[in-house]
């Protein structure tokens, strides 16, 4: 508790920390209300609303390294004005319209997307040493746990009393107000007090626009863990909605949610305080086991039992995989490389919830859970032989 207390004692974490819950509650929100201003005011099927949310997050899986970069390189105020001018218009315009205006606007939203994961990662390690760079993980994974249990709740509340053009309307204007104030306050990405970041080298050829140059084996690992990480979470969450469905208790699955992420919250806490973490791909093979202890559920007691127990498992991954990447790359490249695992996430999303809907097809909720299982001890095994690797590829010599 102490290293909390510690950490929020800093102005800038301190300030990030609300900025950040602003930010991130309204975005998981719109997520939500997105689907239902599709299927509901549009009178669209839920195919084509998974087709907007699809596009916009392959969009903004495509454009996260990029506009990481830009951080790095411009810093946050200038990377992030594009951002602040192109997303409100889109989103000014795109709740009022039909169907196949909507899309491309949402898809230009999402490569305009300010990237706020990167910016608040950048800010807690850069104003944190090395001592405290778990628990200032930590805390951006709790943060991450409170907005995604809040947001649907806040959307859900809001579009059951407004037309869910406004909703989407307020919530993505909100979402846009909660990054302006961070472009205002512009908290610095590393200590006042420390070093100065090193000079980045600038290169034409091509190859270093698709290859960064700190990119060695052991990130190409922790990328693959946090894919991994996001594929297991993906198909965890569905695989719940089907095992109470498939009880006969479509009621329970806010509940059975809400335990899975009250145990994910509670993981996080506990595992920001540690002084020796395990590493990542520990915590995969330990999230990949706990999915497969799920299986045997008589019912629904044990099965909310066993789906808090993996879901504290969830947040750790996350927590130490960012914490990792931290600390192999060097520090001018630490927002591209965190836009860089953002992007593994968003698609480990992606591939993680039609891979289980394979698996519920077939087998009911267990065959989901084990598409979900075998996702993560996959690329745990993996990631136990990257280790061995050198840390990096050289990418110098290509001509």
């Amino acid at each position: 508790m102490r290293a909390y207390v510690d950490l929020l004692r800093m102005p800038a974490v301190r300030d990030m920390f609300v900025l950040t819950l602003f930010s991130r509650t309204p975005m998981w929100a719109a997520n939500v209300v997105l689907t239902l201003h599709v299927v509901g005011r549009l009178e669209e099927s839920y195919a084509m609303a998974g087709l907007v949310t699809g596009v916009q997050a392959v969009c903004l899986g495509i454009s996260g390294p990029y506009r990481g970069r830009r951080l790095d390189r411009l810093g946050l105020r200038r990377s992030a004005l594009p951002s602040l001018i192109v997303v409100p218009a889109c989103w000014v315009i795109a709740p009022w319209f039909g169907y196949w205006l909507l899309l491309p606007l949402a898809a230009i939203a999402g490569l305009f997307a300010v990237p706020t994961f990167a910016i608040t990662r950048s800010v807690l390690i850069g104003n944190s040493d090395a001592s405290q760079r778990n628990s200032a993980m930590a805390l951006d994974g709790i943060l991450s746990d409170i907005t995604y249990i809040l947001g649907p709740i806040i959307g859900v509340a809001l579009a059951s009393m407004l037309p869910t053009s406004v909703v989407l309307f307020i919530l993505q204007i909100g979402a846009v107000a909660a990054c302006l104030a961070i472009w205002v306050v512009n908290p610095p990405l590393h200590d006042a007090d420390g070093p100065p970041p090193p000079v980045i080298e600038t290169s034409s050829r091509w190859w270093r626009t698709v290859l960064p140059g700190w990119l060695g084996v052991r990130v190409v690992m922790l990328l693959g863990i946090g894919f991994a990480a996001s594929f297991t979470l993906s198909g965890q969450s569905l695989s719940i909605v089907a095992a109470m469905i498939g009880w006969g208790s479509p009621q329970s699955v806010g509940w059975a949610l809400a335990l899975w992420g009250f145990g994910s919250l509670i993981g996080g806490f506990v595992f920001g305080i540690l002084k020796r973490p395990p590493r990542a791909v520990f915590m995969l093979a330990a999230l990949g086991v706990s999915a497969l202890l799920v299986l045997p559920s008589p019912g629904r007691g044990w099965f909310a039992v066993l789906v808090t127990l993996t879901g504290a498992f969830s947040a750790p991954v996350v927590i130490s995989v960012s914490s990792e990447v931290s600390r192999i790359v060097p520090f001018a490249h630490r927002g591209e490389a965190m836009s860089w695992l953002g992007t593994a996430t968003i698609f480990g999303s992606a591939v993680g919830g039609p891979a289980a809907g394979l698996g519920l097809d077939a087998l009911g909720w267990q065959g989901g859970m084990l598409v979900a299982a075998a996702g993560a001890l996959v690329i745990a095994g993996i990631g136990l032989w990257g280790r061995r690797q050198p840390r990096y590829i050289k990418v110098t010599g290509l001509s």
